[in-house]
């Protein structure tokens, strides 16, 4: 009888070993999944960024040599780039999911400032996945970069000022 529960003991032990590799297996390639879905996040927003500032370039040169620039787009589109803030400028110019960022920090109580981890719950994202939050705070740094948000030292982010609502949009002055 002992044999047997030896035999059964072992049997089990073998199983959770394997079962131990299996997993350790599964995560790693999570991992690698999760590097290369950031990586191909970066590499599209700077492409998005140097579009931008190419188009950037090309309005200056225009006007310099006298001609009318085209007309600005007055709504944001999905991957659309985050333009300087500046006085009167409508949160309406931003993304979707770059207002909801904005809106999320200006609903704060006291407008406290947040960690990506935190927006990404607000958003209703699933916060223990690393690339949702990874998105949230390549956003939110942009936000910051440009003017829209404020990034404190210890890397959260909040609303600095009352920004101006567009058309149909959820901010106030």
């Amino acid at each position: 009888m002992l044999g047997l529960l030896e035999a059964r003991e072992a049997a089990a032990r073998e199983r959770v070993e394997g079962l131990r590799e299996a997993a350790a297996r599964a995560a790693a390639a999570l991992e690698a999944a999760e590097i290369e879905l950031d990586r191909r996040v970066i590499a599209r927003e700077e492409l998005v960024d140097a579009l931008a500032a190419s188009a950037e370039e090309t309005t200056v040169a225009v006007e310099a040599e006298g001609k009318e620039a085209p007309a600005a787009v007055s709504a944001s589109v999905p991957g659309s780039i985050v333009p300087p803030w500046r006085e009167g400028l409508s949160v309406s110019v931003l993304s979707l999911d770059n207002q909801r960022i904005l809106n999320v920090l200006q609903d704060r109580p006291d407008r406290e400032p947040a960690r990506a981890k935190d927006i990404a719950a607000a958003l209703g994202m699933d916060d223990a996945v690393a690339a949702k939050v990874e998105g949230v705070r390549s956003k939110a740094r942009r936000l910051g970069e440009r003017g829209w948000l404020l990034q404190e030292a210890s890397g959260a982010f909040s609303a600095g000022r009352r920004l101006v609502a567009g058309p149909g949009g959820g901010s106030s002055s």
